[in-house]
């Protein structure tokens, strides 16, 4: 199945993408509705979990097939793919499992999400310096942003790939170049970039993103990126019969863990939500992340125009291509942007309400590759009526 025929078939569309049929869903950046083939496969799955052990009647060429995708997305190996969620888990399995030293610091934007800041900020109770990152425009972290903040005992970024409100996508190669240049290790996290934008997993050494935004898959499972070279020195701060060592169920004096990724799966996998990703996987591969991205340029491009005709204020509007996401966030003085928001949601078009730590308000849309252009206007045209 190619981009232009879903956005060229009406029918296909909306069979792929059932919300399509009753909703104008433009709310990717919080969290997803699953495609029909999502949904099938944990219903089927879930069918044929009913005729005996679950764990059993998985497929067992499933999971290195999922990595094998998850790996082809991101330009990895499957070895350095781990299975889990949410990115909270992944961002504190690095937080927790590398070897901090009293007096070490790292770099934080202190306005990302907070799933990438509190697991840093706990640091702090072991001796470690959380540096934090405050940009004069929302979200927008480059090379001159974080240039200052390292010096000599500096090891590690934790970064977002793109503001969850401005829609400021980092500059991925550029900031690698300089924290490798550094010695500085690389934690993204992709959670609103995973799916929509091409990722160079080389340019990482660590990266979680769950599978509930962009990936278009389920709540609570995701992909943990761990680089190969650097698996011994993150060592598994949580600990189960999956990732040690344990032949015939039966627990070891010496604690060996799995050579690979793996090693950071403590316990039985969420086989429901591994049968979600597997299939939300093949949908992206299928239809291809440079489309995708294509795709939500070109919304972008004439959306911004079209809302500032409006007379709307829009976070991050002259950005470059490399700096642009599919997030887009709008305000407008003396407006009353919670009402605009229920008014949006009465007409079933679906937008995120968000607050900046200031106190300033927006609307954020976050169209993916299968909202077509009828859906964008009519959600421009709503915005007209009193």
């Amino acid at each position: 199945m190619k981009l232009a025929e879903i956005l060229s078939n009406e029918e296909l569309r909306r069979h792929e993408f059932p919300v399509a049929r009753d909703k104008v869903f433009l709310g990717h950046a919080g969290v997803c509705p699953l495609p029909r083939r999502v949904a099938a496969a944990v219903r089927d799955y879930a069918e044929l979990a009913t005729q005996g052990d679950q764990e059993t009647l998985w497929p067992a060429h499933r999971l290195p097939e999922t990595r094998g995708m998850a790996a082809r997305l991101l330009s990895a190996k499957p070895e350095e793919i781990a299975l889990l969620g949410p990115t909270s888990l992944g961002l504190s399995l690095v937080a927790a499992g590398l070897d901090w030293k009293p007096g070490d610091n790292l770099i934080v934007h202190f306005d990302d999400f907070p799933a990438n800041v509190y697991p840093w900020l706990a640091l702090q109770e072991r001796g470690v310096e959380v540096r934090l990152a405050k940009p004069a425009r929302l979200g927008e972290i480059t090379v001159d942003e974080i240039r200052p903040l390292i010096n000599a005992r500096t090891r590690l970024a934790a970064l977002g790939s793109c503001h969850f409100i401005s829609g400021f996508k980092i500059d991925l190669p550029a900031l690698s170049e300089f924290l490798r240049s550094k010695n500085v290790l690389f934690c993204l996290d992709a959670i609103q970039t995973l799916g929509a934008f091409p990722i160079d997993a080389q340019q990482l050494d660590f990266l979680a993103a769950d599978a509930h935004k962009w990936l278009l898959g389920p709540c609570g499972e995701g992909i943990f990126y761990v680089r190969k070279e650097l698996q011994e020195q993150l060592r598994p701060a949580i600990l189960g019969w999956h990732n040690v060592r344990c032949p015939n169920y039966i627990a070891q004096e010496q604690m060996i863990f799995r050579p690979d990724a793996r090693r950071y799966e403590p316990g039985t996998q969420n086989l429901l939500g591994a049968a979600a990703i597997h299939a939300a996987l093949e949908l992206l591969l299928e239809i291809g992340i440079d489309a995708i991205e294509s795709e939500l340029l070109r919304k972008r491009a004439w959306l911004i125009p079209a809302l500032q005709a409006k007379g709307y204020e829009v976070l991050n509007d002259a950005a470059l291509p490399k700096n642009s996401s599919s997030i887009i966030s709008f305000s407008k003085p003396q407006t009353d942007l919670a009402a605009l928001w229920q008014r949006l949601d009465q007409e079933n078009i679906i937008t995120s309400l968000r607050t900046d730590r200031a106190g300033r308000r927006y609307i954020r849309i976050s169209p993916h590759f299968y909202n077509s252009d009828t859906e964008l206007k009519r959600f421009l045209d709503v915005l007209d009526r009193r």
